[in-house]
């Protein structure tokens, strides 16, 4: 299917000044009210901009917004940039803001549906229209994540909103960021032009992008993206697989790019039937992997052991946790001790795309007596399997959790409280859902910290999880693209970026 955006001329080529993105999956939606995606996201964000935005090292910063001030522990001020246009060109007002944020956190504002994405703005209760240049947000209770989570909301126009309706935003774009959509071709690119009356970003250099267009190639399979960068062309791709980097740095007119990411990898354990119901048996777990092995051998070296949930450059990360050090004896003596003193077996769920880590996690588990089978299966079907709701009875699941705004809310909350919905583990400490409750009201930001350092404590002595690490998001670059580096919460920021 191809969309092309209202009034904007047909592909043309311009050599030596479009950007060429080899990327892994293809926009879900051009509306960004609804979706959950990260790739849907980065895609999106070229052609959107929020009220905040990331730096890339979880300190927000103004974007749409000028400036922002907290009246109390629930209310926010934002005063708005004057001169801000719509792709359309259309102004940017007040009236977008608040409708924008309705759009996104009222029941059924969809045109009956529900936007996905309500859940990131937590107890987000009304938004008001201060004056033409200020918009309020009146929270339900204090939410200290709250400013974490604006980068991650575009503005849209009510007026484009009301024409197209949330049908005709599914395929049309009518943003404020610097880049407008000329053509989407499903499943093979999305192709963007340079918004030239764009109000400049939200650091300098300000002004319009560099490039006068990019093309987002759609290009799932590894290795083909890996070929294109080497052939020339395509300039920068995603995911680039930690088995290709020596080829990438092998070739002069390539280079690899990695930045710690923001996702959480771990084997989820069924804490709520035995053998894992068991501490001992979770911790001998733990003391069977060699993670270093792993990351060394299968990652590349590409990755960070982790002891916790959480990314060291998280609000409030813990680096005082106990190490999980591989200690194959003191794994067969837990195990002894909790009863099994000749093993158990156990089956590893694990998506395709990580079968490879998964035998090599299961090898290591059965070195020690758990004795582990891998299951290969769909994600979606083991998403659903391991539902909070209904753990279908698995044993043991490779999975990952990701935390944009590197905030621990993003994670801990929804992964470690009784009952949250990616508690696939089962896990259930009542000191550990107080702390993090405690945490998730908390205004000052040194005991917010300090509680969730406590609560991260305790996640590590439990073990609901096998810790194992923190990728690093590993990128092929084309030496020719020039103002560009990667952000840590995944984003592709293209503004600077041109090819010389």
């Amino acid at each position: 299917m191809l969309t092309v955006a209202a009034g904007i001329v047909p592909l043309q080529a311009r050599a030596g000044q479009d950007i060429r993105v080899g990327y892994t999956l293809d926009a879900l939606t051009m509306d960004p009210g609804n979706y959950r995606k990260r790739e849907t996201e980065v895609i999106l964000d070229n052609m959107h901009d929020g009220l905040l935005t990331s730096d890339g090292h979880a300190h927000v910063i103004p974007q749409l917004a000028a400036s922002w001030k907290q009246i109390d522990a629930t209310t926010y001020d934002f005063t708005l940039r004057h001169g801000v246009k719509f792709h359309d060109g259309e102004p940017m007002t007040a009236a977008d803001v608040k409708f924008t944020f309705d759009r996104l956190s009222q029941v059924g504002a969809l045109d009956g549906q529900t936007s996905p994405r309500a859940g990131l703005l937590g107890p987000l209760k009304q938004v008001e229209i201060v004056d033409k240049d200020t918009v309020r947000f009146i929270l339900a209770r204090p939410w200290p994540s709250f400013l974490a989570m604006l980068p991650f909301q575009s503005v849209v126009s009510r007026k484009f909103v009301d024409t197209v309706h949330t049908a005709g935003m599914a395929t049309k774009e009518n943003g404020t960021g610097p880049f407008r959509l000329v053509a989407w071709n499903r499943d093979e690119s999305i192709v963007m032009d340079r918004f030239d009356r764009y109000y400049g970003g939200a650091t300098p250099p300000l002004g319009a992008a560099k490039a006068s267009r990019v093309i987002f190639e759609i290009i799932p399979e590894s290795a083909s993206r890996v070929a294109a960068l080497l052939a020339g062309s395509v300039d920068l791709i995603n995911d680039l697989p930690a088995h290709s980097i020596k080829e990438v740095e092998a070739n002069k007119d390539t280079k690899v790019v990695t930045v710690n990411g923001t996702r959480t990898f771990f084997v989820a354990l069924n804490n709520t039937k035995p053998p894992f119901n068991d501490p001992r048996v979770r911790r001998a777990a733990n003391y069977a992997i060699d993670r270093k092995l792993v990351i060394d051998r299968i990652l590349a070296g590409t990755a960070i052991p982790l002891n916790g949930p959480l990314s060291p450059d998280a609000f409030g990360f813990n680096p005082q946790l106990p190490a999980y050090d591989y200690d194959t004896a003191k794994a067969k003596r837990l195990l002894a001790e909790a009863g099994y003193p000749y093993g158990v077996d156990a089956t590893l769920d694990v998506e395709g795309a990580f079968e490879d880590q998964g035998e090599v996690i299961a090898s290591l588990l059965t070195k020690v007596g758990i004795r582990t089978r891998v299951a290969v299966g769909e994600g979606s079907v083991l998403k659903a399997k391991w539902s909070s709701k209904d753990k279908g009875g698995g044993d043991m699941w490779f999975t990952s959790w990701g935390d944009a705004g590197l905030d621990p809310e993003g994670i801990v909350n929804p992964t470690l409280t009784t009952g949250g919905r990616g508690n696939a583990a089962g896990y259930s400490n009542p000191q550990v859902d107080r702390l993090l409750t405690a945490a998730s009201s908390e205004v000052d930001p040194a005991r917010r910290a300090e509680l969730y350092r406590q609560a991260q404590t305790l996640v590590n002595a439990d073990a609901p999880w096998i810790f194992l690490w923190l990728p690093q998001d590993i990128y092929g670059v084309n030496a020719r693209l020039r103002g560009w580096t990667p952000n840590a919460d995944g984003r592709i920021d293209l503004r600077n970026a041109y090819v010389e």
